[in-house]
């Protein structure tokens, strides 16, 4: 989607665009598809997005490395902030998705998944009356494949299927059995950008003030982003992209680092060699479940914004993920996921290798709630 950047410029003046008084991700105005000043009866929002950066920078790992480092936590609720409702970033891209099929009429919606996008539309559509069918793996963690099982059970319009295999296996049947029922493909990079549009919510709140005046808008130094698909990155560096247009910010960009697991790591390791697109695997045995995607359309498209932005690829060990985990949680009573433990304990390798110094602004992104991965990451929280 490409917006208007002069009209909105012209028709909105002194960051008049800028709705900081609500406490979602639709606090962005007219730099969403619908602004929800004006247009709040097209908006379907159940308050996600608007989450807080949590700084840790007094965690033992930054301390010993002199790092400045914040954790975007979109795992779970604070005060005074949004909250995403199935616990996961997921929500950004999903409330865009149902905000958009109403306006054209979509009552049928179909997403392959690894497992927390799968959660986010079963829960827009139970809230707001869409036929949705979610295909994802059957080693999916029990509580996002319950809760959807559950869905698929007590409401009609919620169907459920597993394969064997990763989020690949699962476009395959759903275009299969889905598509030809005239439903509509959610897949990511196969809607038209919507979610997108709801990922690139994470970039503007990167970057919008943090005081009263609205005109100090400025980005990180470093971003570090556990990466399957990638739509995040991509949303963001739209984001930023926009917001230069808009005159908010200026040319400079963070360095983003891609974040995987040593198990599957098409991203880094085509980073690393070069390549411009990723080679197809198999996926892996990893706890960090949504980072398990064997290959992806738009990962040509993140490993050109890697090297735009000065950038790099990082791979962690599962043991480290299994350490970030149980310590974050400890220290801060933060339920970070698998993911997000992986983006922190990527600032060791990044450190080491010299993507990153003392005096960089870090933020990690923790994409989910460890909740959501109980009873595979159990052990992590018992003495």
């Amino acid at each position: 989607m490409i917006l208007d950047v002069d009209s909105i410029r012209q028709t909105y003046t002194d960051h008049s665009w800028y709705r900081p008084e609500q406490k979602s991700m639709w606090r962005f105005g007219p730099l969403l598809p619908f602004d929800i000043g004006e247009q709040a009866e097209s908006v379907l929002s159940l308050g996600e997005g608007h989450t807080p950066e949590i700084n840790i920078s007094n965690y033992p790992l930054c301390l010993d490395l002199g790092l400045q480092v914040s954790i975007k936590d979109e795992g779970q609720p604070y005060q005074h902030f949004g909250a995403n409702p199935t616990g996961s970033f997921k929500d950004r891209g999903m409330a865009m998705v149902a905000t958009m099929a109403r306006h054209f009429g979509l009552k049928k919606l179909a997403v392959p998944t690894q497992g927390n996008a799968g959660d986010s539309l079963s829960e827009y559509g139970v809230e707001y009356g869409f036929e949705v069918a979610v295909i994802m793996p059957d080693d999916t963690p029990m509580p996002i494949l319950g809760k959807v099982a559950a869905y698929s059970l007590c409401h009609q319009g919620i169907h459920l299927d597993l394969v064997k295999g990763t989020i690949r296996e699962a476009a395959g049947l759903m275009k299969e059995k889905y598509l030809p029922q005239e439903y509509f493909n959610c897949a990511t990079f196969q809607e038209p950008g919507w979610r997108i549009e709801g990922k690139k919510t994470m970039g503007l709140e990167l970057a919008e003030p943090r005081g009263e005046d609205k005109s100090e808008w400025r980005l990180p130094d470093v971003i570090f982003y556990p990466t399957g698909g990638g739509t995040g990155i991509l949303g963001m560096w739209k984001a930023f992209d926009e917001l230069e247009a808009m005159g908010v910010i200026g040319s400079d960009r963070p360095r983003i680092i891609a974040v995987q697991s040593e198990q599957n790591a098409p991203v880094v390791d085509a980073f690393l060699q070069g390549l411009e697109d990723t080679v197809a695997t198999n996926g892996g045995a990893t706890l960090a479940t949504g980072l398990n995607v064997p290959g992806g359309v738009g990962h040509k498209a993140v490993l050109s914004i890697l090297r735009k932005s000065d950038g790099n690829g990082v791979k962690v060990s599962e043991s480290e993920i299994e350490q970030h985990t149980t310590a974050i949680y400890k220290q801060f009573g933060m339920w970070i996921s698998p993911e997000g433990a992986a983006a922190v304990a990527a600032l060791q390798h990044a450190h080491a290798r010299g993507l990153i110094s003392a005096s960089d602004r870090i933020v990690c992104f923790n994409t989910g709630s460890a909740e959501k991965y109980l009873p595979n990451i159990r052990h992590l929280f018992c003495d």
